[in-house]
């Protein structure tokens, strides 16, 4: 939908009414990567938050759609609420990040991509214990991905350019989109074939951990493991490319 005008306050109430299917869809696409101690209804609960403040700011001179720019704010809000329960620890991020610089030095040194044990022995650790890790992890790559990469209304994230498919309609818009987008196809080509089928499944399928681990034939673990080292490549590898 796009509006003339700001909404009027008389509007805002109905603008909610007609996009609350939007909470319901992000929910049910992040309730799998957040930490277990967050329900559904806490996510709710945010994501109406980040509806509300949508509809109260929403400026229809950006010439974006008040759906896109309202994704954006739910996505937002939920996540904001995971950090505030203090859920990702400063450590965890280390270990996040300590884990893509291994992997990018590793690739460096080898001209490839590292097997799972090269990366646990470059840290002195097990294979077990560098797999525990990535578990530790996993959730971090959804707040990574949504991370905005600008301070622009629209807050174009990394996880945009991978799943989504619509047309911006400033043309500075979609040529700042195909650029992006091209960045992550090179990255995407870098990762494993079970990497790049993960992400694929996950983010284009839309299917859950449980469902491509039937697919692939794999267990469950080994699928929430895939999944988090792809996305610790996708993010250190671009951010050093779009920043």
């Amino acid at each position: 939908m796009l509006y003339d005008q700001r909404p009027q306050p008389d509007d805002i109430s109905n603008i909610i009414k007609e996009h609350l299917y939007l909470v319901d869809i992000l929910v049910g696409r992040m309730v799998t990567q957040v930490p277990s101690f967050m329900n559904s209804d806490d996510m709710k609960s945010a994501g109406m938050l980040g509806l509300f403040d949508a509809a109260k700011r929403f400026d229809p001179s950006k010439n974006i759609k008040f759906k896109t720019f309202a994704e954006y704010r739910i996505r937002g809000a939920i996540l904001d609420e995971m950090r505030k329960l203090d859920w990702f620890s400063r450590s965890l991020r280390e270990k996040q990040n300590r884990v893509g610089k291994t992997i990018v030095n590793l690739e460096l040194k080898l001209g490839r991509d590292p097997e799972d044990n090269e990366v646990a022995e470059a840290m002195n650790l097990t294979l077990d214990a560098y797999q525990t890790l990535l578990g530790e992890v996993s959730h971090l790559g959804c707040v990574s991905l949504n991370e905005t990469l600008d301070n622009s209304q629209e807050g174009r994230s990394f996880l945009d350019s991978i799943s989504d498919n619509r047309v911006d309609s400033l043309p500075g818009s979609r040529i700042e989109k195909a650029e992006l987008t091209q960045k992550i196809a090179t990255v995407l080509e870098q990762l494993s074939e079970k990497e790049r089928l993960v992400v694929a499944l996950y983010y284009y399928e839309e299917l859950t951990q449980k469902e491509i681990a039937e697919v692939l034939d794999l267990s469950e673990g080994r699928v929430s493991q895939l999944h988090s080292q792809a996305l610790i490549k996708l993010k250190t590898k671009l951010a050093s490319q779009v920043y």
